[in-house]
């Protein structure tokens, strides 16, 4: 029974927390697609849990137990500068809940069950988006202002190694912004955003030598999800109103898609469905619905506060949470989903603390 848990504890990581032509998703070879029907571990996810949303303003993580959608308030520590949370990422295998610090340019690592401090992680100036592979090994976070991303073994609690981004691409003004590793682990994306001209750019990076392997320009503004369900990547671009859809592999664009403002990216690990925020419509049409299989656009729905930002969803994907940013802002909203991860319907919402950013599943 342990060994079944800690499977299962692997496969529901972080969730999320990431389009001209009419080619439908990228197919996964026999093999892979056998292994994941035959996975045994995802028959029985948890029912219960926690979404973690870091309060970017408050300092503070707001802790919504997904039963009852009831709100605990945890602190955290402060350093050089009152802590500023952005990212919350959850690894399972380590039982470690990662907050990304930015004003003091650090990753907080607390225990998931006690929320107590574990340590510290110096990372570089400008922490902003991370995301940790589903075996715990490295948990990568971008760093905006220098221009760098930082990797952690989250085991260890110690920085592996730091990459520049592409030299060509910081001399154009570039930053690194949004990032995700694929499920096996091997591959990590970044965003890069802040570039001149109509396109930004996704840099494919390899895990083990940490050197990049390709890119791919699309929309502006990218941010980044993936599935166990296919090979893509999909990259919401909200100031060119579009997802663009890559493959995750030859990084070559396998669809795009028009969705108005797309921003957050939010997807369960065997997510048949990605969704998105509009995040500048103001609240009318503030969450889209994608399948996977087809690449349609399904429909949206409402949001009942301004400024929809990020999306996490239950393992189960019954439920999407959806964090509502701005520095007076203090709402998180509360999806359900039907069967076959339908649109979405709302249910409710909690309110939190200040400027809720960053958001992820733990349990």
């Amino acid at each position: 029974m342990k060994n079944h848990l800690f499977s299962l504890s692997i496969l529901v990581v972080a969730l999320f927390v990431f389009i001209g032509c009419e080619q439908s998703s990228t197919p996964l070879s026999s093999v892979e697609q056998n292994a994941i029907d035959n996975d045994a571990s995802l028959a029985k996810l948890p029912a219960g849990g926690n979404i973690v949303v870091a309060n970017r303003a408050s300092g503070t993580l707001s802790v919504i137990d997904v039963t009852t959608d009831a709100a605990q308030t945890v602190s955290l520590p402060g350093g050089s500068n009152p802590a500023e949370p952005m990212y919350v990422v959850f690894d399972a295998r380590n039982n470690t809940v990662f907050v990304g610090d930015r004003a003091n340019n650090r990753v907080i690592a607390l225990d998931a069950s006690s929320f107590s401090v574990k340590g510290t992680i110096p990372a570089g100036a400008g922490v902003f988006h991370m995301w940790a592979d589903p075996r715990g090994r490295q948990l990568w976070v971008n760093n905006d202002i220098d221009k760098t991303v930082t990797v952690i073994n989250p085991q260890t609690l110690s920085v592996i190694t730091t990459i520049a981004i592409p030299a060509d691409l910081s001399a154009q003004g570039g930053k690194p912004h949004d990032v995700i590793l694929d499920p096996t682990g091997k591959l990590a994306f970044v965003s890069v955003l802040g570039l001149p001209g109509s396109s930004d750019v996704v840099v494919q990076y390899s895990t083990k030598h940490f050197a990049e392997i390709g890119r791919a320009d699309v929309g502006k503004d990218p941010h980044l999800s993936v599935t166990q369900r296919n090979q893509n990547l999909y990259v919401p671009c909200q100031n060119s109103d579009a997802v663009y859809i890559l493959d995750r592999r030859s990084m070559n664009v396998v669809d795009i898609l028009s969705v108005p403002g797309a921003h957050g990216a939010g997807m369960a690990l065997k997510g048949k469905t990605f969704y998105t925020t509009n995040l500048p419509g103001g609240g009318p049409a503030g969450l889209y619905t994608i399948d996977v299989k087809s690449n349609a656009v399904l429909g949206h729905t409402d949001a009942p506060f301004a400024v929809p930002h990020n999306i996490a969803l239950t393992p189960n994907a019954d439920k999407l949470y959806v964090t509502h940013s701005g520095g007076s802002a203090d709402k998180v909203s509360i999806y359900a989903i039907g069967k076959g991860e339908q649109i979405p319907t709302l249910i409710g919402n909690v309110t939190v603390g200040l400027n809720p950013f960053g958001l992820a599943f733990a349990y």
